[in-house]
């Protein structure tokens, strides 16, 4: 039985989508690789805990609590959290102060447990308490600008608001993307020469990496087993957007890539 997902855009500058699920009969799952950090908010038999989930950047297979309702916020890339960098919560996560039924503790004060329709007004907040706050630059690099700053500090800040290299984020957004057209009925080799892959087989070990699937198994909902959110890019002024496009400088730095170099390979930005 799939874990079905309720996931909306956002208007603000600072989240990716939200999402709400719910677990029943289902005792595991894979979460595949995001580039982006979430929050999350778990309510299970009268317990609420609230956790920051770092970016992931390979899928595994995860236990899910039994009858719980999840709400998570997904951030944009380039969004941080003051004091707490990104590159610390990669592949693990942050539980927070054990919440309440309507509000949990963080940084010494207390915040309203968002809901699925408002959850942008806990962000709202967190942005006028200064705690959270956003980097254009990563903006400006996803959607294939050129900043004026030297290539070497553009990819460090960018590792450094993200967790990950533009390469990572190139590949595990790409993989998402093949994963969104296969699950819609795309044919594998479409998938591969539209998203730029060298071809099938460099397809198929992408989606391993970091789906957690071949492309079989995405075709055949039936059997493909249960996966964390896997959104389509849900909001037109989302810098995430460009890699939605891969044109042919994709292709031609694959090709280059293929020989000899895996996929994990890290590339320069530009």
């Amino acid at each position: 039985m799939p874990l079905d997902f309720d996931v909306r855009p956002s208007d603000s500058p600072y989240v990716e989508c939200v999402w709400r699920t719910s677990s029943s009969d289902i005792d595991r799952f894979t979460s595949i690789a995001s580039c982006h950090w979430s929050l999350v908010v778990c309510r299970q038999r009268g317990r609420t805990e609230v956790s920051v989930q770092g970016p992931e950047t390979f899928g595994t297979v995860a236990p899910v609590p039994q009858d719980a309702t999840f709400l998570g916020i997904r951030f944009r890339l380039g969004v941080v959290l003051h004091d707490l960098p990104v590159h610390r919560l990669v592949n693990g996560d942050l539980d927070l102060v054990s919440a309440t039924a309507g509000a949990f503790w963080w940084k010494g004060t207390t915040w309203h447990l968002p809901s699925y329709e408002n959850a942008e007004a806990l962000v709202d907040r967190l942005v006028g308490e200064d705690l959270l706050a956003h980097d254009p630059l990563v903006d400006e690099v996803l959607r294939g600008g050129r900043p004026t700053v030297s290539a070497r500090t553009v990819q460090r800040r960018f590792q450094a608001r993200t967790g990950l290299t533009y390469a990572s984020v190139r590949q595990i957004e790409r993989a998402r993307l093949a994963a969104t057209r296969l699950r819609d009925g795309g044919r594998p080799a479409d998938v591969a020469y539209e998203l730029g892959y060298y071809d099938q087989p460099h397809l198929t070990r992408s989606l391993r990496a970091y789906i957690g699937r071949t492309p079989a198994l995405l075709g055949d909902r039936s059997r493909s087993g249960p996966l964390s959110v896997l959104y389509k890019t849900v909001s037109e002024s989302s810098p995430t957007l460009a890699l939605d496009t891969l044109p042919e400088l994709e292709r031609r730095r694959d090709a280059q890539d293929h020989s000899g170099h895996d996929d994990h390979a890290e590339r320069a930005v530009g």
